[in-house]
């Protein structure tokens, strides 16, 4: 997922105004779209996770705490790989929509 987090951050460092690099490339918007929902599921998952403490008997201390964003990461992935919650459709239909109205 660190790849995406860095395109994300690319994206949102743009400006505002600039229009998207057209492409006509529905694989590729695809695979932005699914991106996104993987972000936005292990960013759902994550505030989730936030409150659960890692002491007491079971708990995983302080490793627990370290490694529950890996975690939270690889859950987002396999629900994202399990057709997510269907937002990758829509955000694609609106990518490719977005991009032929700029060309």
């Amino acid at each position: 997922m660190d790849a995406s987090i860095a395109s994300t951050a690319f994206l949102a460092q743009q400006a505002p105004g600039a229009p998207p690099a057209p492409t006509a490339n529905a694989a590729k918007a695809a695979h932005a779209a699914k991106e996104y929902e993987g972000i936005f599921i292990a960013q759902l998952l994550g505030s989730m996770f936030q409150g659960i403490k890692t002491d007491g008997m079971f708990g995983g201390g302080q490793g627990e705490e370290m490694f529950r964003s890996l975690l939270v990461d690889q859950y987002a992935k396999g629900i994202t790989d399990q057709g997510g919650f269907g937002l990758a459709a829509h955000m694609q239909a609106e990518l490719l929509q977005h991009q032929q109205v700029a060309q």
